[in-house]
């Protein structure tokens, strides 16, 4: 890397006291892939198996270029990530198989490649090329952080969680893949652990940054503030303890960046003094309850306001609990897909004219200059609302057009209660059971709450219109049933704010969520080739669908058109007591990898994941962007199109044979 691409990362490392570190992507050999890969499946399966993923492989020859933007670049190594998880499995085969070209990769040190050990070649290692991917999806994410606008409220948080991502990223690389890597200095486990600390160290500080600038007087937040100094503090001590405890590396930064180990000790002494300080004036506070309104709640600072609905949907999305099953339906759901939706059984609403009640309220609010700043947000907003009452949508826009209107929602909830607007949006919706009932309120969980019971009731139709004599109509039906049991659990969160009908009450939610999960039990059950452990494993199917048929006929439900619903789940069990299943086959594989890369990426310990949803803002293949410090509708970043206009989505190509 020249000294001039080490300036525009690190700008002047001297005088610059708000300084952050960023690292350069390491960089790599051309690649042939699709050949021998597809070579491999036709000869070890079959030439249709070939064709059923070639567009997968296809993926795989993907061209370094280096016009890129640091958002599309993410983007293109997440999905890169992705496929690499799918084919993993080939190149156990292709080890063992003498008729099979070798595949050499070829990766170089980040920060010094001339040196003796600068280049790692492994012929047919795809455990080095995820490694060197995922490396680099972590420089990316500083780079971002790096380059975003710390002087503004938005462009911290971007920044905040780019450092966090690229720390996630480096404690995945430390604990899981570099351990089976011969690699580069780059790739040991003393460098990525050292780059985790560093990242999380400066996520930290711009942590206690926006503290000191919240400027709470409470005794609580000033204890929080100091905690994070203590953290940061600690997390560059340990950054520089691993690079100067060790010769070599120390050498191997020098020859990078001669001011890094500098910058590490100035940082570790001066955080060491602030927390020591901070500490010995405060003292510990048990956390109070903090509610979603009382972090996010929009002020009259009107330099914050995208700042603050952009933190509504971090916010919200860092408090789900992780999605562990049903991951890969995004990648079989397509235009030529055979589900059809059933007509009964979810919520219908009123249409609602969202984008002039919320305009209006900021103009009230704030001003017009703030209204135009978010006006792209809410011209979406309004869209998918219309678009998501369609009945003529096809399945897998139907559900993209659900999942995106409710990160919507959570983006907005912060304005509610519009208590000084004049004209405050009513939502409508009627019983799923009852079409009779129809509460109208001014109260934005309940639109929450009928959003995410029809996401719920949309994957039980995928799951009941699955065919089940098929090893893959068996595995879309158990990942419909995961997806639509964790929309039901959602709803019942929501449910407790929301005054409404019997449908979306916290029993009926909860009947149905166990009688998915029955379902789900009794699915695995007979599934040959068990991907994971449910969280109903071992339990008796009959006690589990017992359970939920007791609940269904006691209080409120027994007098509602909710318990037919148990007689229909029981009969699809006698349906599915003898089934005949196909041997696993390369799509089934593929599948596999697939779910193991969304894991990956997903996390269980942290729901976010390497993912924070406000860098998905930065992509030109979200439905919104941040764009000058605005956020502005983009409907041109996808081939998905909802009304005329697209809307993105991750719309892998691999066609998904159900016979």
């Amino acid at each position: 890397m020249s000294n001039n691409d080490q300036r525009l990362l690190n700008p002047n490392p001297n005088s610059n006291p708000e300084r952050v570190l960023a690292i350069p992507v390491k960089k790599t050999d051309p690649v042939e892939l699709y050949r021998p890969l597809r070579e491999l499946v036709a000869r070890k399966y079959s030439e249709s198996d070939a064709q059923k993923v070639e567009s997968v492989l296809e993926t795989l020859n993907m061209v370094e270029r280096g016009d890129l933007s640091l958002p599309m670049q993410r983007d293109c190594l997440i999905h890169y990530f992705k496929c690499l998880c799918m084919v993993e499995p080939l190149f156990t085969a292709i080890s063992s198989d003498a008729d099979s070209e070798l595949i050499n990769f070829v990766w170089y040190d980040a920060f010094y490649s001339e040196h003796n050990n600068g280049v790692s070649s492994q012929p047919n290692s795809i455990q080095l090329e995820m490694a060197a991917v995922v490396f680099n999806l972590g420089a990316v994410c500083s780079q971002i952080g790096a380059s975003s606008d710390r002087t503004t409220a938005l462009g911290r948080h971007l920044a905040m969680d780019a450092f966090n991502a690229a720390a996630i990223f480096f404690l995945k690389l430390w604990k899981d893949l570099v351990k089976d890597v011969s690699a580069t200095l780059d790739l040991t486990l003393l460098f990525v652990e050292s780059l985790h600390c560093l990242f999380s160290a400066q996520a930290l500080e711009l942590k206690s940054q926006q503290q000191l600038k919240d400027n709470s007087s409470s005794a609580f937040e000033k204890y929080r503030c100091a905690v994070s100094f203590q953290s940061a503090s600690e997390h560059y001590q340990r950054a520089y303890d691993l690079i100067v405890g060790d010769s070599v590396a120390t050498e191997h930064v020098h020859k990078f960046d001669q001011t890094w180990i500098t910058h590490l000790h100035q940082k570790k002494e001066f955080f060491q003094v602030e927390a020591r300080q901070r500490l010995s004036s405060v003292q510990p506070i048990s956390q109070p309850l903090r509610s979603f309104s009382s972090i996010c709640a929009l002020d009259h600072d009107a330099e914050s306001v995208n700042e603050k609905l952009v933190r509504a949907i971090c916010w919200r999305v860092e408090r789900w609990m992780p999605k562990l099953e049903g991951v890969y339906l995004d990648l079989v759901l397509s235009e030529d897909s055979p589900f059809k939706i059933m007509d009964g059984g979810k919520l219908k609403s009123e249409p609602l004219d969202l984008y002039e009640s919320l305009r209006n309220y900021f103009v009230l609010k704030y001003s017009e200059s703030v209204a135009k700043s978010v006006e792209g947000l809410l011209e979406l907003l309004n869209k998918l609302r219309s678009e998501m009452l369609r009945d003529d949508l096809s399945l897998p826009l139907r559900r993209d057009c659900l999942i995106l209107y409710y990160k919507c929602l959570c983006m907005i909830e912060p304005l509610f209660p519009m208590t000084s607007s004049s004209n405050p949006p009513i939502f409508v919706w009627y019983n799923a059971f009852n079409p009779q009932q129809n509460p109208s309120q001014h109260n934005i969980h309940l639109e929450k709450a009928s959003v995410l019971f029809n996401l719920g009731a949309l994957g039980s139709h995928i799951a009941l219109s699955c065919d089940l004599t098929t090893i893959q109509g068996q595995r879309i039906a158990i990942d419909a049933l995961h997806d639509a049991s964790y929309w039901f659990l959602l709803v019942t969160h929501e449910a407790e704010k929301a005054s409404a009908t019997i449908d979306l009450s916290i029993s009926c939610t909860q009947m149905l969520h166990e009688i998915i999960s029955a379902q789900v039990a009794d699915l695995e059950c007979n599934f040959p080739h068990p991907r994971y452990v449910s969280v109903s494993a071992g339990c008796p199917v009959f006690v589990l669908y017992r359970k939920a048929f007791d609940m269904s006929t006691l209080g409120p439900l027994a007098e509602t058109r909710v318990q037919s619903l148990t007689a229909q789940h029981l009969l699809l069990i006698m349906r599915t007591c003898l089934i005949e299943f196909a041997p696993s086959d390369v799509t089934e594989q593929f599948l596999v990898g697939y779910c193991k890369a969304a894991q990956f990426l997903t996390g269980y310990r942290i729901p976010v994941g390497c993912q924070p949803p406000c860098l998905d803002l930065l992509s030109k293949t979200g439905p919104v962007m941040i764009k000058d410090g605005n956020l502005v509708a983009n409907l041109s970043g996808s081939d998905i199109r909802i009304g005329g206009d697209e809307l993105p989505g991750d719309h892998s190509n691999m066609a998904i044979d159900q016979n």
